[in-house]
C-alpha cells in the first residue's frame, strides 16, 4: 500500500516536471518508447560544494530544480520500417556532471599548445536581424562556463557567467548555445525559460539552431514540421519578419504538371503538279497582258 502511494506521488511529480509532455508524445503517430528516467533530489550539501568549488552561485530556479530532481532525462523514438529510431532527447546534467567547459591546463601540457582561448577575440557587438546582439561569452577567465547538456555532435547548451573576476563569486548567469563552429548564441536569460523551450521543442534534433542565424539542417526541419508544426511555422515567421522563409517553396500542382508543348506550324510543301499548274497560270497571264498591249 505504501509503495503504491509512493509511486503515485512520484508519478504526480514526474507529471509536473514534464509538463504532461509524456502523454502528448505517446499519443503522437509513430512515436514509441517514451522513457523518463526517475532521479532522486540532489542534496543541499552537494549544491553548496559545487558553488564553493566553482566560485559561482547557482540561479534560484536551477537550485530548486536540483532539489526536486538531480538531473533530467526524457527520450523518445519513432518507428520507421519496423525499426525504432531514437529521435527526441531532453536532458539536464546532474550536479556532479555540471562540469566546466574549459578544463584547467595540465602541468604536463606543452607551453604553446592551442586551446579554446586562442579562438577568442574582441567584438564591438554584432548586428543581427533583431537588433544589437548581446556580448558573447569568452573562453578565458572572463567567463565561467558549465555544460548543461551535450547535444551530441550538434553543440553544447551551457550555463554561462560573464564578466567574472578571479577570486570573486559570480552570481548572474544566462543560458547560451555553443554550436559546431564554436560560435555563441543566447538562448534564454533564465533556466526556467530554457526548460520550457526544451519541453516545447520536444527535444527534437538541432532545435537549438532555431535561435541561430542559419537555422537547423533540412533533415531537422522535416522532423520539426512533422512533430512540431505549430511551433516550427511560428519560428519561421519570427526568424523572417517579411514572411519569406529560407525554405524552398514547392507547389506540387506546378512541379509535377506536364508542360504543354506549343504547337509547331508546318509549312505546306508544294507538289510537282501544283508547281506545274502555277507555272501555266503565270504564262497565260503574261500572254494576256502582252496581247492587250498590241
Amino acid at each position: 500500500m505504501e509503495e503504491t502511494k509512493e509511486s503515485l506521488t512520484f508519478k504526480g511529480v514526474a507529471e509536473r516536471l514534464t509538463l504532461g509532455i509524456t502523454r502528448i508524445l505517446e499519443n503522437m503517430p509513430g512515436v514509441v518508447d517514451v522513457r523518463f528516467v526517475e532521479r532522486e533530489p540532489a542534496e543541499k550539501r552537494s549544491l553548496l560544494s559545487w558553488e564553493q568549488k566553482n566560485t559561482c552561485i547557482l540561479p534560484e530556479d536551477l537550485r530548486d530544480f536540483y532539489l526536486t530532481t538531480d538531473g533530467f532525462t526524457l527520450t523518445w523514438s519513432v518507428k520507421l520500417d519496423n525499426e525504432c529510431v531514437p529521435l527526441g532527447c531532453m536532458m539536464i546534467n546532474s550536479v556532479s556532471s555540471l562540469c566546466p567547459l574549459l578544463q584547467p591546463v595540465s602541468l604536463f601540457s606543452l607551453p604553446n599548445a592551442p586551446s579554446l582561448a586562442d579562438l577568442d577575440w574582441e567584438e564591438d557587438g554584432a548586428e543581427n536581424g533583431r537588433g544589437r546582439a548581446p556580448a558573447a561569452p569568452h573562453f578565458d577567465s572572463r567567463s565561467r562556463i558549465f555544460e548543461l547538456h551535450s547535444c551530441g555532435v550538434n553543440g553544447k547548451v551551457c550555463l554561462v557567467y560573464k564578466n567574472c573576476t578571479t577570486g570573486v563569486v559570480a552570481q548572474q548567469s544566462e543560458i547560451w548555445f555553443l554550436d559546431r563552429s564554436l560560435c555563441w548564441h543566447l538562448l534564454t536569460a533564465t533556466f526556467t525559460s530554457y526548460y520550457r523551450l526544451m519541453i516545447t521543442h520536444l527535444g527534437l534534433p538541432e532545435w537549438q539552431y532555431a535561435f541561430t542565424p542559419y537555422g537547423p539542417s533540412p533533415q531537422a526541419k522535416q522532423w520539426a514540421s512533422l512533430y512540431q508544426p505549430l511551433t516550427f511555422s511560428s519560428e519561421l515567421n519570427f526568424a523572417d519578419p517579411a514572411g519569406d522563409s529560407h525554405l524552398n517553396k514547392l507547389d506540387p500542382t506546378k512541379a509535377f504538371k506536364g508542360k504543354a508543348k506549343a504547337p509547331v506550324l508546318k509549312k505546306k510543301q508544294s507538289t510537282p503538279c501544283s508547281l506545274g499548274s502555277a507555272a501555266k497560270s503565270q504564262s497565260s497571264a503574261v500572254r494576256h497582258h502582252s496581247g492587250g498591249k498590241r
